[in-house]
């Protein structure tokens, strides 16, 4: 379990959990990837990992950020098996990171996305229990929503391990909120099935069921974690609880939308290419 968040503050970090921090900031601020941080650490050492991404979300926090939730990752055990691991990761949601449902993708915004559907939960209780039950899930959560979770990775290629993207807030991008809340009583999240289409055209498909056995595990999961680590989930936060189908690279151009009968939809496109320069060239003109 990674240990608590207040034993790394960003003026004491050890100098190995500074330089990864500081390449994934960098990396995110140019647009430049940079190589894999976990030549850095010690093989597998995910407390180390977690520093990090505490550390960059804390200069965030700084830099005037809000945290308005959390994302879970690695739900797939297809996707588990790939880096070695056995359970979930997660990261922070920060307000900046919301896409309008229908939005665009600025031209330039993200290094290497790719998209994936999943549930969103919003909570309307705090769940502060270190062993968290689906019980106290189901009576916390006020509502569900469909999500798109645009995810990035600020590492070169995508060349991760688990060090790799939990440091990296969980190769987290950005997210699309659906606009009509389902209560649970209204909706089996297990059953769900999804469609994600680019471009009009299926890419992903997947159910409740594999999102580690069902959206509401992957949250007593997460809320346990974070009980653990003295920085629970409280009401008001957003969850985005993982990916119900293989994740699909995005391109300029591209439309995105997910289906989730019973939930509603989720749609995002990514702008041309050449937009960001000519947005940029028009503003230059009227000056």
């Amino acid at each position: 379990m990674p240990t608590a968040p207040d034993s790394v503050r960003a003026d004491a970090a050890p100098p190995d959990v500074a330089k990864a921090a500081d390449a994934l900031a960098e990396a995110a601020r140019t647009g430049a990837a940079c190589p894999p941080v976990r030549t850095l650490f010690a093989d597998g050492d995910i407390d180390a990992a977690y520093a990090v991404q505490r550390l960059n979300l804390r200069r965030g926090q700084a830099a005037g950020r809000r945290v308005v939730g959390r994302k879970i990752g690695l739900t797939s055990p297809a996707v588990q098996a790939q880096l070695g691991v056995d359970r979930p990761d997660f990261g922070a949601l920060f307000a900046d990171m919301a896409v309008p449902d229908g939005g665009e993708v600025p031209a330039g915004r993200l290094l290497q996305p790719k998209v994936e559907a999943e549930v969103a939960l919003v909570l309307g209780r705090d769940l502060p229990h270190r062993e968290c039950t689906v019980v106290d899930v189901l009576r916390a959560v006020d509502f569900a929503l469909p999500a798109l979770e645009i995810v990035d990775s600020r590492i070169q290629d995508w060349d991760i391990s688990i060090v790799d993207t939990v440091a990296d807030n969980a190769s987290c991008g950005l997210y699309v909120l659906g606009g009509t809340p389902v209560p649970l009583t209204a909706v089996d999240l297990r059953a769900l099935r999804m469609t994600l289409t680019r471009n009009g055209e299926p890419v992903s498909e997947g159910t409740g069921a594999d999102c580690l056995g069902g959206p509401l595990n992957a949250a007593v999961w997460l809320a346990s974690a974070l009980a653990a680590m003295g920085d629970p989930l409280r009401a008001g936060d957003l969850v985005l609880t993982g990916a119900l189908g293989p994740m699909v690279p995005a391109a300029p151009g591209d439309v995105f939308e997910t289906r989730i009968p019973g939930l509603g939809s989720a749609r995002v496109g990514f702008a041309a290419a050449g937009a960001a320069d000519a947005a940029a060239g028009a503003e230059g003109d009227n000056k």
